[in-house]
Order: structure tokens, then C-alpha cells, then sequence
């Protein structure tokens, strides 16, 4: 079943602070959505707020609605939601205890999977997926954190992906990646979506040009312009998408 979101009138809180205000968009199913924007702009709350992770924050409170397939999230299991909505984090974080197999089959243990060629086949299937079973799979008992930056991310996104969820959210994957490493990764990402919904949160605008289908531009908090990626980066229809864009801020 194809997975997309809807997102209906968003606010978004941090105590008596308004980060997002009346954000509405729909986020197709099997499409790359980029989510741009000047630093501090809400971006970040944004894709958080899709899998019910700002809750999580003290004093942060949200309002509006957001649609799994047209089910309100916030009537769902956030365990549920979250198996459903993975997430990337900008830095790599894998695990730094664990080795490259478990980081990859901790979340499958969580949720079950306890025989071992049934663990095997996944944490495969999920490198794989992930870009990385050839550069690793003579050395899974190796430390996670043992691997390069651009590989870390790779195995964090194989870790993501291991519980088979619908939409993958990715908050900045490639900015503390080198050009290589970034060029693997949104290589992934059109390799993904294929299976998978995915958003990106990225502050590189020609990033977003290459990977996204859909565009949607975030300042102080509200969106202004949500588009085809070819039209809102050739064709703007608000002037400050044009000036952001053009570089004349931001």
C-alpha cells in the first residue's frame, strides 16, 4: 500500500515561543519531499512533529493535524507511529556499544525477531537497501562507530529501514559528509523512494534541486511556497522563494 501524509493547519510550540504557525501540505506517496529554509526557520520542528517526536520535548505542544493514509497520528500508538515514520538524525548516530550487525538488528529484536537466519536476512536485505553491504559484510562484528562518517550514515539509514517502515524522514543527512559520501547518499535516496515516502529536511538548495520531487520552502515559521522542485526553483511564485533561492538572504 502506497504511504503518504497530509499535513492540515500545523502549529508547532516550544513553551510560550511560536515556531510553526498554519502549515498545510500533502506529501505524496514514493516521492521526495525537500523541506528548505534559512537556519532557525522550523524545518527541523517540521519533519519532528511528523512522527510525534516534538512531543517528546518538555513544554513543547503542538496543534493541527497530521494524516498517516488519512489516520490522525496523534490517535495512533507513538511506538506505532514511529516504527511507521522512521528518522535519520544530521549527525551519524549509530550505536557506539553495538557492532555493525546489531546496530543494524537491534530495532528487529525490539520488535520480535529473535531467530537468527531470520535476523540474518534482514540486517542483509537492510545493507543492502542502505548502500553498504559490500564495504562491509566481511566485518559485521566490527564496532558501528568504527566506520567512516559517510558510512555511519549509511548504516544509521539501513538501521532506519530495518523495521520496514513507510515514510523515512531525514533531517540533514549529508551536512556533516563529505562530497563523496553526499553523492552515495542521494544516490540512496532516489534508490529508496522506490520502496519508501521520503522527506528531507536540507539546507543545500542544490541538493534539493537534485534529489526532491516536491519543495517546500519554510521562513519564521510558516510555508510559503510548496511546489514541483522544477517549478519552485525555476519559477517561483512568491518573491521571497525567488530571493531565498536566488541568495539574496539566507
Amino acid at each position: 500500500m502506497l504511504t503518504g501524509l497530509a499535513v492540515e493547519k500545523l502549529g508547532a510550540c516550544f513553551g510560550q515561543k511560536q515556531v510553526l504557525n498554519g502549515i498545510s501540505m500533502t506529501i505524496g506517496p514514493n516521492l521526495v519531499t525537500a523541506i528548505i529554509g534559512p537556519s532557525g526557520c522550523g524545518k527541523s520542528t517540521l519533519i519532528r512533529c511528523l512522527n510525534r517526536l516534538h512531543e517528546t520535548v518538555p513544554g513543547a505542544r503542538q496543534s493541527g493535524r497530521v494524516l498517516l493514509d488519512g489516520q490522525d497520528i496523534s490517535q495512533m500508538d507513538p511506538v506505532q507511529v514511529r516504527r511507521t515514520i522512521g528518522m535519520v538524525f544530521q549527525k551519524p548516530n549509530p550505536f557506539p556499544s553495538m557492532s555493525i550487525y546489531d546496530n543494524v538488528a537491534a530495532g528487529l529484536r525490539l520488535n520480535g525477531v529473535r531467530k537468527r537466519h531470520r535476523l540474518d536476512e534482514y540486517v542483509e536485505k537492510s545493507l543492502r537497501m542502505g548502500a553498504l553491504w559490500e564495504e562491509v559484510a566481511d566485518r559485521l562484528d566490527k564496532p558501528g562507530i568504527s566506520l567512516s562518517g559517510g558510512q555511519q550514515q549509511r548504516l544509521c539509514i539501513a538501521r532506519a529501514i530495518a523495521i520496514e517502515p513507510k515514510v523515512l524522514l531525514m533531517d540533514e543527512p549529508c551536512s556533516a559528509l563529505d562530497p563523496v559520501s553526499t553523492g552515495k547518499i542521494e544516490e540512496l535516496i532516489q534508490e529508496l523512494k522506490k520502496a519508501l515516502t521520503i522527506v528531507i529536511v536540507t539546507h543545500n538548495m542544490q541538493q534539493a534541486a537534485r534529489v526532491s520531487d516536491y519543495t517546500g520552502f519554510l521562513l519564521l515559521g510558516e510555508l510559503i511556497e510548496f511546489d514541483e522542485t522544477p517549478k519552485l526553483f525555476t519559477n517561483p511564485r512568491d518573491k521571497r522563494t525567488e530571493d531565498y533561492i536566488t541568495g539574496r538572504f539566507g
